[in-house]
């Protein structure tokens, strides 16, 4: 089959390897369709928290068919339509060190034709999703979900915040909507302000206009502050203490304007602000997740597909963050 690697030092090439192995448990899926996360271009720079130590396949969000299961599989068939957890073994309950292995990370990725895991690491996927669509959701439709009915219980009337136009923005957005809560965007252009009023958007910022945009949200919800803040960016934690109401929750997802900044620790207590960290979810989570999309009939949004033989070009550009919602990669 063909792969790509991600090589250190060196970048993505694509290789041949032998199709994957199934042991009794295992099973064996055609990838049809991949999607790329900040995640996947940090670890592209060498810039991810934990860097791979040797070549890896890539990505960690991928869907496809069943082609082949193991002799003691009983959860999925051949020609059952999957899409694979972020973390293979996190079945459910809290995220544990052994649960923690990811894919694209610590194991292989889904950047292959075909990709081996156990029958428990794969989620049966709805027909009203395309494989483009289902690769979109493992990593940041789950870390969406996890935020805001995990982490949090948002409910409706509730009001969330949340940073940019990526993945996880968008489906917090959807989300929010379809519960009948509200949301607080920020983004630096005009059009995709524009496009997420569209969407539903109470208010919408302008962060780079407006760099201490904290009160301006405040402002927006009539003073009160927001329930839930999904925070993508990291870097701007003490703008998002000032939005959130007393006794709200920021749910930490990611750090796309970094890992490091001052923080008013003081707000934290004084605000009786619940901390909490995200990273991604559990397959059940997933499995909830689903239910959720389908009984809401909530559509991904893709920003554009590539082929499979242009994945670099992908991985290009996403990192120049002018999408808005998801990145694909389609595997012919």
């Amino acid at each position: 089959m063909k792969a790509y690697e991600l090589v250190p030092r060196e970048g993505l090439k694509i290789v041949e390897r032998p199709s994957p192995e199934v042991g009794p448990y295992d099973v064996r899926v055609r990838v049809r369709a991949v999607s790329l996360n900040y995640r996947d271009i940090s670890m592209l720079k060498g810039t991810y928290p934990v860097p791979p130590t040797k070549p890896i396949i890539p990505t960690s969000d991928g869907a496809g068919e069943v082609v082949a299961v193991g002799s003691k599989v009983r959860l999925l068939a051949v020609g059952d339509r999957v899409a694979a957890n972020f973390f293979p073994y996190w079945l459910d309950g809290q995220l544990t060190e052994e649960r923690m292995p990811a894919l694209g990370g610590e194991l292989d990725g889904m950047l292959a034709e075909e990709v081996a895991l156990s029958e428990t690491a794969w989620v049966k996927l709805p027909p009203s999703l395309s494989f483009e669509q289902a690769a979109t959701l493992p990593c940041a439709g789950v870390t969406a979900w996890n935020s805001l009915f995990e982490a949090a219980n948002l409910g409706p009337g509730d009001t969330i915040l949340t940073q940019g136009t990526g993945g996880v923005a968008t489906f917090s957005l959807q989300l929010a909507r379809a519960t009948g809560a509200n949301a607080v965007v920020t983004s630096g252009s005009a059009e995709k302000r524009a496009r997420l009023e569209k969407m539903g958007a109470m208010a919408t910022i302008d962060y780079r206009a407006m760099p201490r945009w904290g009160a301006a949200v405040r402002e927006a919800t009539r003073g009160r502050g927001v329930d839930v803040d999904v925070e993508t960016a990291g870097a701007t934690l003490n703008e998002s203490m000032i939005a959130l109401r007393h006794g709200g929750t920021l749910s930490l997802v990611g750090f796309l304007a970094g890992t490091a900044a001052p923080v008013d620790t003081a707000r934290i207590l004084y605000k009786n602000i619940r901390v909490h960290g995200v990273y991604v979810g559990s397959v059940r989570m997933f499995e909830d997740f689903l239910r959720a999309t389908e009984a809401n009939e909530i559509e991904p949004i893709i920003d554009k597909v590539f082929p499979f033989a242009e994945a670099k070009a992908a991985y290009d550009y996403l990192a120049r963050a002018e999408h808005f919602g998801k990145v694909v990669i389609r595997v012919d």
